[in-house]
């Protein structure tokens, strides 16, 4: 995807160049130096798009995901241990690993909930095979 999104950019460059060449000189679009600033502001607005945006609307569903957290979810952490939530205190998580251990963890060190659906999902794809 990074290669597609560099390439992207790359053609967006050279076209946005190009015709802020053609404008500038007849005259045109922002005609003078200003025609200079045209693929900047082309490449602002991609980045914006499609980089920034989809960026800022996952860090939103991420924090709404953590808000959200209760007793008895299922949770794996950025570091990948799976944990039952016991409590919330603020931006602490006691969690439970094993039958007796229990750790806290940072609340934003929580990477997905796990629903109920994907949890009966995994056990029947497992009796599968």
């Amino acid at each position: 995807m990074e290669k597609s999104i560099f390439s992207a950019v790359l053609v967006l460059v050279f076209a946005a160049s190009a015709f802020a060449q053609g404008e500038a000189a007849q005259g045109g679009l922002f005609g003078g130096g200003m025609g200079g600033l045209l693929p900047l502001i082309l490449i602002f607005v991609f980045f914006y798009l499609f980089l920034l945006r989809p960026q800022q609307k996952k860090a939103k569903e991420h924090a709404k995901l953590l808000n959200a957290l209760k007793k008895d979810d299922r949770v794996i952490t950025s570091g990948g241990v799976y944990a039952t939530v016991v409590s919330v205190k603020g931006n602490i998580i006691e969690a439970k690993i094993a039958d007796g251990v229990n750790i806290q963890i940072a609340k934003q060190s929580i990477g997905t909930v796990i629903t109920k659906q994907e949890e009966d999902a995994a056990q029947v794809e497992v009796v599968k095979k």
